[in-house]
């Protein structure tokens, strides 16, 4: 029976790895080396060829990564995947082997604020056209945005930090209109919850580091898409060298056993304590795509199986109303990062713009009052009752 025909579980278990693995492991074993041997110049030879497939080098590959690769590709109904040392290095890698001098860039406006920095930065340096939209202006504005050397369309769905939710269907009939190409972040939703490629989209972007890893103990990224796609960015990689170590590798596929047990659970709490916060008087706005007051509820409905572990809500008051709330929380831990068994909050005001005064935050929609929750895999009655005294106390 094929990969594509077992249950999500199932193929998150044994998914892309071999029944018998060397010196008959259970588990797949780290290959802790940079570089591999060739017995003879005639096993050189058919390798330089292309008649036999085996490893060369560490820039070029690993065994433990090509299993975790198998098994994320598996998950996300893909080709193949391509795994990196961090989510910035497979997005980066994406915009230098897909953009060139005078191509265009479409993004989305609402993301990661590193992703928007490289494109209106570096990317333009190198002579990249980026025009960054708000999708929330609506998909006429993004067909209108398109332009003849319009080579790429990257968003996020959902977004950092709105959660906002792309209609995937609507976003590549336009771009295949224009014979333009889709690239999704889909760090949020993970292969559990949407499968953008399932809708025609391209390519899709996750941070291994968050929910596919799991335990906020590994730094990795993954493309996953087309065979020939993804063989395009192999090349790429090669020559910009943001390989995965096969110890992260190695943990990225520990992680990935007890992914669906994770995200269920994730999944759950965070429809949880949306609606928690969604009824306190202190809470002014909660956004979450399980909320039927969400403006892309019924998007997320259609084209998710479930809303993820993140809530991001704003809190009635000011800044320093806000920092009370977080400083008086118990369990979640004050962090970047999201996806892992342990709930973070942080204040986006602080932990990522504190270098913005408050006009330039809220002229790209940070407010002050604005949290960012992560939830883990605690139990959902312990996090309201943490966030129910924090709210109480402010």
């Amino acid at each position: 029976m094929t990969d594509g025909y077992l249950g999500f579980s199932t193929r998150a278990v044994h998914g892309g790895e071999e029944r018998r693995k060397p010196e008959h492991a259970l588990t797949t074993p780290i290959f802790q080396t940079s570089t591999y041997s060739f017995q003879n110049t005639a096993e050189l030879i058919e390798y330089m060829e292309g008649r036999i497939e085996r490893e060369e080098y560490g820039r070029y590959g690993n065994p433990t990564q090509r299993v975790a690769e198998k098994k994320i590709a598996a998950l996300d109904g893909a080709e193949d995947a391509l795994l990196f040392s961090s989510g910035m290095a497979a997005i980066t890698t994406i915009f230098f082997g897909m953009l060139s001098r005078e191509s265009h860039l479409i993004l989305t406006s609402d993301g990661y604020r590193r992703t928007r920095q490289f494109c209106s930065t570096l990317l333009r340096k190198l002579g990249v056209d980026v025009s960054v939209i708000d999708i929330q202006d609506g998909y006429e504005k993004l067909e209108n945005s398109i332009q003849e050397n319009t080579r790429l369309i990257f968003s996020e769905s959902p977004t950092n930090p709105y959660l906002h939710v792309l209609d995937l269907e609507r976003v590549v009939a336009i771009a295949k209109r224009h014979r333009v190409k889709v690239v999704i972040d889909s760090t949020f939703a993970t292969p559990y919850n949407q499968q953008p490629l399932r809708w025609g989209v391209d390519l899709v972007v996750h941070s291994a580091t968050k929910y596919l890893g799991g335990h906020n103990d590994l730094l990795a990224g993954v493309v996953t898409g087309s065979s020939y796609l993804i063989g395009a960015l192999r090349d790429v990689q090669a020559m910009l060298g943001g390989i995965i170590d096969p110890h992260s590798a190695y943990l990225l596929l520990r992680g990935l056993k007890s992914f669906s047990l994770r995200l269920a659970k994730q999944n759950e709490n965070g429809q949880r304590i949306a609606e928690f916060l969604a009824q306190h008087p202190r809470v002014k706005a909660v956004y979450y795509p399980g909320l039927p007051s969400h403006p892309h509820h019924a998007i997320a409905t259609r084209q998710m199986r479930g809303f993820g572990g993140v809530v991001s809500f704003e809190i009635d008051g000011d800044l320093e109303t806000t920092s009370r709330f977080i400083d008086r929380l118990k369990i979640p831990y004050i962090a970047p990062s999201l996806g892992g068994v342990e709930s973070l909050v942080e204040q986006p005001a602080l932990m990522s713009y504190y270098e913005m005064d408050p006009e330039e935050r809220r002229r790209i929609g940070i407010t002050d009052e604005l949290v960012r929750l992560s939830l883990g895999i605690e139990d959902a009655e312990d996090l309201i009752a943490d966030l129910q005294q924090a709210l109480d106390g402010i």
